[in-house]
């Protein structure tokens, strides 16, 4: 899969965690929780991350975590049910995704396959980077949507 390394910055983020297999769930919870949140919060112009915080290969399904999240500034107040969490700044594997969600694991899975056999892939944080554009949101039509998938490399 087709990537650039870049060095990304330090984003401070606000955002809710879903629980369970990944898979249809992680885009029912955005549908239903996350984006209804995100509007009540006003915070729609805004890049948003879908940050997998267990490897879905070594973690049982009921267990491994999701947090969809919005970048928020340094000051920004978070409040409960909202967490806050971060991704630190760095080199990642930044690689452009177009698809529907059905498709988004056999993208993560050629990204990562690819990393580890060039012994590129280092330790952290994995996440799906949304810009704050109709982009990113899924056609109704087709369920296609943009996102770009990150990756920390060495």
């Amino acid at each position: 899969m087709e990537h650039e390394i870049k060095e990304l910055p330090a984003v401070r983020l606000a955002g809710l965690r879903y629980k369970g297999p990944f898979g249809p769930g992680i885009g029912e919870f955005w549908r239903e929780v996350f984006t209804p949140w995100q509007k009540a919060y006003n915070l729609l112009d805004r890049h948003t991350y879908g940050v997998a915080l267990d490897n879905p290969d070594t973690t049982p399904p009921s267990e491994t975590r999701y947090d969809a999240a919005v970048e928020v500034a340094a000051d920004y107040p978070i409040a409960s049910p909202a967490i806050e969490s971060s991704i630190p700044a760095g080199r990642y594997a930044v690689a452009a995704f177009e698809g529907t969600a059905q498709q988004m694991p056999a993208a993560w899975g050629e990204l990562m396959k690819e990393l580890h056999s060039a012994g590129t892939a280092a330790e952290g944080i994995c996440f799906e980077r949304y810009s704050a554009n109709a982009d990113s949101v899924p056609d109704p039509a087709t369920g296609i949507f943009k996102a770009e998938l990150c990756v920390p490399v060495k």
